[in-house]
């Protein structure tokens, strides 16, 4: 601390992101990054790219990005709001309609950032229990409240709702802001993004990061109808009139245009991630369904944070969280084959694992 600070920050937690190695050759499973290169085009951007342009403002509506996202999707331009990284549109959306008398809410176990963000805006918090299956029970949300946030996938349990159940809820809460967070609905969610013209409260943020492989570059976005994206834009223009860089739009635009790419990569992913499952099974392993790039894991026999400080031994990083009631799971992002195929030796080699009959 400093007597320099402004007060409101003296008790501000951060968020803590997955540990980013120094060293080499670690398989680096801790972070749900994607492990194959972005599409085609995005290198071809960056070989062709006129460093003399940087000079230059980018285009402060990144409109070649926006107008290209639309035609992917499907939806109109004026229902798009991009940002760097969901993290920075989210924290313009939990500015722009968050700020409420009334407590925003949200799971309990869910993504961290939203806690550091309430923290940071001075918003009151809601937390709703998941089931013992760690499912989220939207049917209990209560409707007087200040908002909704929730990600579908859920993250770091990889668990998805059914499109219903999200349509149920909008039903019934009209009156306040719900956000679906779908950073992971590539590898087997079910989008909301459908759903946003029959409801003017509804916004659905989803990322470059994870599916398209452009965690570097932060890329993110939100689909609303105007109004929405218009209240992000008051947002931003007060914060950063200028938050996409040249490359990232230009980047963005290679990325969408190869659909192909993309869905093989997506594929790749889920593909892998339900044989490294029946691998882990083999192991001891208790795995949660997963529709995300990565497996929620728990040993019926070694506690989860021996076992993650034992892989590091091994070269090998997953995430553990310390929290009590996910204290025993580890999460496991999906690598390539090589790479889980690292994972099932380090954890074969562990003294007390013990393989099942196939």
């Amino acid at each position: 601390m400093s007597k320099f600070w402004s007060p409101q920050i003296n008790d501000l937690v951060p968020y803590t992101p997955g540990e980013q190695p120094k060293v080499a050759n670690l398989v680096k499973l801790n972070t749900n990054e994607n492990p194959y290169p972005p599409a085609h085009g995005v290198q071809k951007v960056l070989n062709e790219f006129e460093a003399d342009r940087l000079r230059l403002y980018p285009d402060p509506d990144a409109s070649a990005l926006i107008n290209e996202l639309a035609t992917t999707l499907g939806v109109p331009s004026e229902n798009l709001f991009v940002g760097n990284g969901s993290d920075e549109v989210l924290a313009h959306a939990f500015m722009a309609f968050f700020r409420q008398e009334k407590p925003l809410v949200k799971p309990d176990i869910t993504y961290s950032f939203y806690d550091v963000y309430a923290d940071l805006y001075g918003i009151k918090i809601e937390n709703q229990k998941l089931n013992d299956d760690f499912s989220i029970s939207l049917e209990n949300y209560p409707s007087d409240n200040g908002g909704i946030i929730f990600a579908n996938p859920n993250a770091p349990t990889g668990l998805a709702l059914p499109l219903e159940q999200i349509k149920a809820l909008l039903d019934r809460n009209t009156e306040t802001v719900v956000l679906v967070d779908e950073a992971y609905v590539d590898f087997g969610g079910e989008s909301a993004i459908e759903l946003v013209n029959q409801y003017p409260n509804l916004v659905v943020t989803q990322t470059f990061s994870k599916s398209r492989s452009l965690a570097g570059l932060r890329i993110g976005y939100a689909v609303a109808q105007p109004h929405l994206i218009d209240g992000l834009n008051r947002v931003k223009n007060s914060f950063n009139s200028y938050p996409m860089d040249m490359l990232a739009i230009a980047a963005g635009v290679a990325s969408l245009k190869d659909a192909d790419y993309f869905n093989e990569m997506c594929n790749k992913i889920i593909t892998t991630r339900e044989n490294t499952r029946a691998r882990l099974e083999r192991l001891g392993f208790n795995l949660l369904p997963s529709a995300t790039n990565f497996l929620f894991a728990e040993h019926k026999f070694i506690e989860g944070g021996e076992l993650m400080g034992y892989l590091r031994t091994k070269g090998v990083l997953v995430r553990h969280f310390s929290r009590p009631d996910i204290a025993n799971f580890l999460r496991i992002t999906i690598g390539t084959d090589a790479e889980m195929d690292a994972l099932i030796e380090a954890l074969k080699s562990h003294p007390d694992m013990v393989e099942l009959d196939a």
